[in-house]
């Protein structure tokens, strides 16, 4: 293993027990040891996510042998590599899709789950990407298999899940429904690509589905409020349309008419990224190697960017992120 790190030690946001955003405090733990095919990252940022707001409230905790600590992606500089990992990897400028561990100077991340941040890239950017990416990769493009021409029904149009979920339909010649909580934000929406924005508080999107789309309706609905919304998304899907679930921030049980499901042929599937395996995040990072990182190399694909907070101000962005005030990516700046 090469080894280039300052310190043995790093600052990493820490916690002692579940709660609220101040429950997040600052700490000096020792770096990560790293397996064999695993990268060492300095951070530069990383990004803020509703997975990490869960974890510290103590509903998400993380799976048996990820870092304890709070972060899932991250942008940054490789400094050591694994006795399994080319040498030649160290110097280079990534960002990651971790299993936790971003809210620190130093994270070990597998090498497969790396992408190359390309030059002139903005790093802070760069860290708000990889976990949007896949999970909307994932979810969109394999288990909804969206094609050109679909169109989609994205709740949360102004989240970081909603906001990539709209750039990549764009790229892919795919109509966009989003739904958000303002007129403002919907505005935000439209000015990012999004075809349609529906104020949910303000309009019913299941009329407003049906009159968008001159009755056609969608081929699917990227889910994640579930509850009562599942039965009304599901009138708002065209026959052999698609539901994704991959949140369920208004409940996890939903009453639906399964006689509904199979007279209109309708598919309802879900899933979530955090504990899949690295061999199946290696799997994907491949795919948008392939078909999605040529759009960041031009430039074509960037993330919506909300705030950026110095990782001592960590309890300042949960607390954001909790009360939905942001529209885009919340990123912590780690280096100093």
């Amino acid at each position: 293993m090469a080894l280039e790190v300052v310190s043995r030690d790093m600052r990493a946001v820490v916690m002692d027990q579940p709660g609220g955003p101040d429950v997040l405090a600052i700490q000096s733990i020792a770096v990560p040891a790293l397996r064999t095919d695993e990268v060492l990252i300095a951070v530069y940022a990383a990004g803020v996510n509703r997975p990490d707001l869960l974890q510290r409230a103590g509903l998400y905790p993380p799976p048996p042998g990820a870092s304890p600590l709070l972060g899932l992606e991250v942008s940054g500089t490789v400094v050591a590599v694994g006795d399994d990992v080319d040498r030649e990897m160290i110097g280079q400028k990534v960002c990651a899709l971790t299993n936790g561990g971003g809210y620190a100077e130093y994270v070990a991340v597998s090498v497969s789950q790396c992408l190359p941040v390309p030059a002139g890239y903005d790093m802070i950017e760069a860290a708000a990407l990889p976990e949007t990416l896949f999970t909307v990769w994932t979810n969109l493009f394999e288990r909804a298999y969206v094609v050109e021409g679909d169109t989609v029904l994205i709740h949360g149009g102004t989240s970081g899940i909603g906001t990539m979920a709209v750039s990549l339909c764009n790229l892919f010649g795919v109509q966009t429904v989003v739904t958000c909580g303002s007129d403002e934000k919907c505005q935000l929406a439209r000015d990012w690509g999004a075809t349609y924005a529906i104020n949910y508080n303000e309009q019913d999107f299941v009329d407003e589905v049906r009159n968008l789309t001159e009755g056609r309706r969608c081929q699917v609905v990227l889910d994640m409020v579930g509850g009562d919304y599942v039965a009304r998304n599901l009138k708002c899907l065209a026959d052999d349309g698609r539901h994704v679930s991959i949140a369920v921030l208004r409940g996890s049980k939903a009453q639906i008419s399964m006689a509904e499901v199979m007279m209109r042929r309708l598919t309802l599937t879900g899933s979530t990224l955090r504990p899949r395996s690295k061999i199946f995040k290696g799997l994907v990072a491949e795919e948008i190697r392939a078909h999605v990182w040529p759009f960041v190399v031009e430039g074509r694909l960037r993330p919506m960017m909300d705030r950026v907070y110095p990782l001592a101000q960590a309890a300042e962005a949960h607390a954001r992120m909790e009360k939905s005030d942001h529209a885009g990516k919340i990123v912590l700046k780690v280096a100093e």
